[in-house]
Formats: structure tokens, C-alpha cells, sequence
């Protein structure tokens, strides 16, 4: 009898004890993997904008405020998850037009929200300037960034047919910046930004790994005004530019 309690008490401590590491498991963000940091992605500058004192993730712009009622908080926890794990570097027809900016992932579907209130990156066509893309899990692999026709509209949602047919920039396995999973480390490379480009626009990026199917996707709204990277739409402001920007040759 007397062991016979003593398994019971065993098996009711460990399956405690299970529950708590699921518990503390469900609370930490994913071991993955990345996201556009400059410019930021819907997500990057939606967590930034969201960032409390507390650890709480509240964001104020309203684009960043609908997304999360529509995904739900740990979309923003998990900036750094839009991805598809068996994409294997496939595009058209893989992805839906009007799901670009979530990869077609549920998780991230408010981000594919056609509005005008994004946070905005400002940039200047032609320009060269350094791009930041976050190591938060570390791959081989390219990263594909293209940027919307001059007819796209913000007041739709984004279409393979929206974007110019060819990337503007293609990097692969560039150099790191700063710790592996966490929320600073980040690839970095320098490239030239689409010339004949005035206004907003989208730029998209890839990132297709070598070593897996897995790929990632994401969204960053930027807008073409002469900028030099400055960050609008969150934190009530803006932020310096993130990196030297130059213009391009007169």
C-alpha cells in the first residue's frame, strides 16, 4: 500500500511539475528565426511600438492596435516568426495574393491589412543604405527584397502582381551583428534602393534557407520623401535613422 501511494505521489509531482515547464515554455518566444529590422517590418516596428515598462506588449498605432485583434498578442511576442516551414523558395501560387505580408501563416493573417497607417519607414529612391534583418535563429540561406510597382495601392491588399517581377537587392549569407536570439542581433549588408520610386511603397523580403524548406516573409512600409531612414507611426514620434544612408550620385 505504502508504495503503492508513494508512485501516485511521484506521478502527481512530475505531471506538476510537466505542467509548470509547459507553462514557463508557452511564455517564452519561439526558438525562431527572423524578421526585417531596417526597414522594419509590420511586426518589428509593431512590437517596438507596442514595448511597455511592464514586459507588456501594447501598441498604440492604430494599423499595429487591429492587427493584434486579429492575431492576437503573441503575434507581436513572436515578431520574428512570420515563416512557412514548408515553402521550400516557392512564391506564386504557394502564397495567396492578399496573404503576402503574413506568408499566408493564420498566426500573422492582421498583418496582411490593407490601411494607410502602418508605421512608415522614410527612405530616399536610389539611395544606398545598410539593411538589418534579425539573426534571432541563425540559417544559411538568401534574402530577396522587392518593392511594389508605382501603380500598387495601400487601400488594397498586396498581390504578387503588385510587386516589380525582379528583387532589388539579393544577399546571401551575409555577416552578424550582436547575439543570436536576441532582439538586437541582426544580419546586415549594404544595397542600393529602387531609383523612380517617390511615395509609399512596400518593400517585401524572403528569406530563403538553404539547409531547410523553411522560409520567411514579411512587410516593411516605407515611403520614398528624401528620407534617411527616420521611423514614424510608433512611440508617438519618430526615431533617428538606423544606419547611414547615401544619396544617390546627382
Amino acid at each position: 500500500m505504502l508504495r503503492s501511494r508513494t508512485a501516485a505521489l511521484l506521478t502527481a509531482v512530475a505531471t506538476v511539475a510537466l505542467g509548470t515547464v509547459a507553462l514557463v515554455s508557452q511564455a517564452e518566444p519561439a526558438a525562431a528565426h527572423g524578421a526585417a529590422m531596417t526597414p522594419g517590418s509590420r511586426t518589428f516596428l509593431c512590437w517596438k511600438d507596442g514595448l511597455t515598462g511592464t514586459g507588456e506588449i501594447r501598441p498604440n498605432n492604430p494599423a499595429c492596435t487591429a492587427a493584434v485583434a486579429q492575431s492576437g498578442p503573441n503575434s507581436l511576442y513572436n515578431w520574428f516568426s512570420v515563416l512557412r516551414s514548408d515553402a521550400g523558395g516557392r512564391t506564386v501560387g504557394y502564397i495567396p495574393d492578399g496573404k503576402l505580408c503574413s506568408g499566408g501563416n493564420p498566426g500573422f493573417a492582421g498583418y496582411d491589412l490593407a490601411r494607410t497607417d502602418w508605421p512608415l519607414t522614410h527612405l530616399t529612391a536610389g539611395a544606398r543604405m545598410e539593411f538589418k534583418y534579425s539573426n534571432w535563429a541563425h540559417h544559411p540561406g538568401t534574402f530577396y527584397f522587392y518593392v511594389t510597382k508605382n501603380s500598387w495601392s495601400p487601400n488594397r491588399p498586396l498581390a504578387w502582381s503588385d510587386l516589380e517581377e525582379q528583387p532589388f537587392l539579393t544577399v546571401t549569407n551575409p555577416p552578424q551583428r550582436g547575439a543570436v536570439g536576441t532582439n538586437e542581433g541582426h544580419y546586415y549588408f549594404s544595397g542600393n534602393l529602387p531609383t523612380n520610386k517617390s511615395g509609399r511603397h512596400i518593400i517585401y523580403s524572403r528569406w530563403v534557407r538553404s539547409d531547410s524548406q523553411e522560409n520567411f516573409f514579411g512587410c516593411s512600409d516605407v515611403t520614398f520623401d528624401g528620407g534617411n531612414g527616420e521611423v514614424t507611426g510608433i512611440g508617438g514620434g519618430s526615431t533617428p535613422p538606423p544606419g547611414p544612408t547615401t544619396p544617390p550620385p546627382g
